[in-house]
């Protein structure tokens, strides 16, 4: 009896692992394959950190870049261009003996040229006249010329503070150069201002020398004539009262 409880065991063990063994599929679990599965996804995962990271560089560079080409949004060419124009206006106002050459040729051929024993008493006179105008002349110039250039001044002070904070504050390097290009401007504009103030104070000076020069000139002539010899005084019948 208990051998065949036994075989009936079994038996009924056998038939039911027949039965059920084709409806359940059993799970099998590699650990090899299941450590590459990790690693390839690590890998993965680091390589879309690595073009995150090459993308954020090339969105950087970008920004950079953008920054490089930004043009700098303060200028000064107005202001030094109005200036220039404010100092060139004053000397196209010189009087008489203008900034010309063919105006001087012509003054250095007429009121300017050495005195002549045939020109007349009145003709000296009107020389000596129009010489002591351009003198006077030209000294005004010159003093309207340094009144100007020191007008600029001001303008001056607030141009360079305008650039120098534009310059500091640069994002790029366009922005840099920009207002590094302006600075010199402003430099070349105060040049161009010291170099006109330098010719007005100079073409004062040289009519002052020259009037000097044919003043002495004229002296000596007038001094020849009245120790020339001739005729003496001849009284005359002078009417008065009528």
């Amino acid at each position: 009896m208990t051998r065949f409880s036994c075989l009936l065991a079994a038996s009924t063990i056998a038939l039911t692992l027949g039965v059920t063994a084709p409806t359940r599929a059993l799970i099998v679990f590699d650990p090899n394959n299941y450590v590459q599965n990790v690693l390839t996804a690590a890998r993965e995962l680091q390589q879309i950190n690595n073009q995150i990271t090459s993308l954020q560089n090339e969105a950087q560079m970008l920004i950079n870049q953008a920054k490089n080409l930004a043009n700098l949004p303060y200028s000064s060419l107005q202001q030094l261009q109005a200036s220039i124009q404010r100092t060139q206006q004053l000397l196209a106002q010189a009087q008489r003996i203008a900034y010309d050459v063919q105006q001087i040729d012509r003054a250095f051929s007429t009121s300017y040229a050495p005195v002549a024993g045939s020109q007349s008493h009145q003709m000296l006179i009107t020389n000596a006249q129009s010489r002591w105008q351009n003198s006077v002349a030209a000294l005004q110039d010159a003093l309207r010329v340094q009144a100007g250039v020191v007008g600029n001044l001001d303008t001056n002070r607030i141009q360079t503070s305008a650039l120098v904070t534009s310059s500091q504050g640069a994002s790029g390097a366009l922005q840099a150069t920009q207002a590094g290009n302006q600075i010199l401007a402003l430099q070349a504009q105060q040049l161009a201002d010291l170099t006109a103030a330098f010719a007005a104070q100079g073409r004062a000076q040289s009519l002052e020398a020259a009037q000097r020069a044919v003043a002495q000139d004229q002296g000596r002539e007038q001094l020849r004539r009245f120790l020339r010899p001739g005729q003496g005084y001849q009284s005359q019948d002078v009417r008065m009262f009528h």
